[in-house]
């Protein structure tokens, strides 16, 4: 998840409405009861699985649903609304057994039939729902996603109230990654029969999680409370989360340090020298299965549709500048798009220019620009599009100094998270700054996203049918070892088709206070409150 994600605007209107009635204000945390204090860098557009898509959705999503499966302490998946699961013989039938006597936050049972209207919602051309391409693997899920098929013909059935069985399309060795992925979470039918889209406000929003959402003030704090009906909820320690929407960074490292809040999901990367003295123990860094990328509108952008183009823009990237003495918390150079560390994959793809030395690339993107017909009397000139945290600032500013070195005119457009991921995905960008989080620690989560039916996700556009057959090879490839070979071809085709700009391997930052226990550096930087206390 994890991930610049998409906004769905569609239904935030009627949340503000909603969310201002049920709001309170700041106090302290209630005598005889533990509170965590989070700061979020982006405040979520939603809280509806089936819609949400950026990484903040899916701190707070996770606190309040939970799939078929969960993330347990370390990222990995455990049993969460099913307790056990077989699979056919050639992995295309999986079986769930789920938590008999599991209840929604109403008190209403959480059966089958939520997560087979969870899966049916998602993948409803009506829904909208930028993440829908994740359920294609399950049986006709992209042909109800195409307007060919009804929603009833997925192959999600409920067998019976506590039995639920999925019918895929090629066998998935991940589908336990992608049943703890939000777009996978059940939906309270009961609930979003009556109140359409507006189910998500407060005071309607029923939760099958460890926690039940109270208020949400907008631009202020989530606030959420312990969920009696969670089947585990004698262990969950903390009693309230408050979620707070900190995009000032410096702000929450403040606020951290004051005892204000408790965590925040990220700092500023330049400064980690001078937290880590002022504020021992508090820091965490931890390899991410995450890539931040330039992503070149194809579609609408005539000098993008040009290989050489997009070639010289990327080599004259200085990438190691960037990691080395921009960000400084171990950030590394990248030439591909898949991460170290992600499972199942042999790596070493690579753009076919990775070997040179900057100077060398810089002098070839010159020759494949005058090429293209550009030169000082006639520059290209593009719009790169990016949020405006400082850490992205930073980076585009040496973006630009790095493309003006080669005869590029860049200028920068900044806007809030929600405003340019939504210009993203409806390709109103030239050049977009982003960054991908892996959902699932699988290949899959990565060339899955350039697959030319992926749609909003896509963002370049970028449309192969080589490429696409690769993946579908891969897909019906039940061997790891083979399939990670096959998908590594794959890449080195989309990289050689400079499909997209890489610029470096992130890094998880957190700021924690050593008072907390439970967390779990992980690189999927998954942290459930369930698993957390304080000492």
């Amino acid at each position: 998840m994890r991930k610049l994600r998409t906004v769905c605007l569609a239904a935030l209107a009627a949340l503000v409405l909603a969310s201002c009635q049920g709001g309170s204000d700041r106090a302290a945390c209630p005598a005889g009861q533990r509170c965590f204090e989070f700061g979020l860098s982006l405040e979520p557009a939603t809280l509806d699985p089936q819609k949400a898509n950026l990484v903040t959705e899916s701190w707070v999503i996770g606190d309040l649903m939970m799939g078929l499966t969960t993330d347990g302490p370390d990222g990995s998946p455990v049993p969460g609304g099913a307790t056990s699961w077989t699979t056919s013989p050639d992995g295309l039938v999986w079986t769930f057994h789920l938590r008999r006597g599991a209840r929604w936050s109403d008190g209403v049972p959480v059966t089958a039939q939520d997560y087979v209207f969870g899966l049916r919602r998602l993948v409803d051309p009506r829904t909208a729902s930028i993440y829908a391409y994740l359920a294609y693997v399950i049986k006709n899920a992209q042909a109800i996603s195409d307007g060919k098929a009804a929603p009833s013909s997925l192959g999600a059935k409920a067998l019976d109230p506590y039995t639920l069985q999925l019918t895929l399309t090629h066998p998935a060795p991940y589908l336990l990654e992608l049943t703890k992925h939000q777009s996978f979470f059940p939906a309270p039918e009961h609930v979003v029969e009556k109140y359409g889209d507006g189910w998500v406000a407060p005071g309607r929003y029923v939760s099958n999680g460890p926690y039940r959402l109270v208020s949400w003030r907008l631009g202020d704090r989530i606030t959420l409370a312990k969920n009696p009906l969670f089947y585990d909820a004698a262990h969950v320690c903390f009693d309230r989360v408050d979620y707070f929407a900190t995009p000032d960074a410096i702000s929450a490292e403040r606020r951290v340090q004051t005892g204000e809040l408790d965590a925040t999901n990220t700092f500023q990367s330049n400064r980690i020298g001078r937290l880590r003295r002022i504020m021992p123990g508090y820091v965490h860094v931890h390899t991410a299965l995450a890539t931040v990328y330039l992503s070149f509108n194809t579609r609408d952008v005539k000098p993008l549709q040009d290989i050489r183009v997009r070639r010289a823009l990327s080599e004259a990237i200085d990438r190691d500048f960037m990691t080395a003495k921009l960000m400084r918390a171990g950030q590394i150079p990248a030439y591909s798009f898949v991460p170290p560390g992600t499972a199942n994959y042999p790596q070493g793809a690579h753009t076919v220019w990775a070997g040179e030395l900057l100077a060398q690339r810089q002098r070839e993107a010159k020759a494949l620009l005058a090429q293209a017909g550009f030169s000082p009397a006639h520059p290209l000139k593009l719009q790169i599009k990016t949020s405006n945290n400082s850490e992205t600032l930073l980076l585009a500013q040496a973006l630009q100094a790095d493309w003006r070195s080669i005869g590029v005119e860049a200028s920068l457009v900044q806007n809030d998270g929600p405003v340019v991921f939504a210009a993203y995905a409806n390709r109103d960008f030239q050049v977009g700054f982003m960054s991908w989080y892996a959902d699932f620690n699988d290949p899959m989560t990565f060339l899955g996203l350039l697959k030319s039916d992926t749609g909003a996700q896509n963002y370049g556009d970028y449309k192969n049918p080589a490429y696409d057959a690769l993946l579908a090879k891969a897909d019906a490839e039940p061997d790891a070892a083979r399939r990670g070979r096959i998908l590594s071809r794959a890449e080195q085709l989309m990289l050689d088709d400079e499909a997209l700009a890489p610029i470096d391997f992130t890094v998880n930052r957190e700021l924690v206070n050593p008072h907390i226990t439970g967390w779990v550096d992980n690189a999927e930087d998954f942290h459930r409150t369930r698993w957390l206390c304080r000492k």
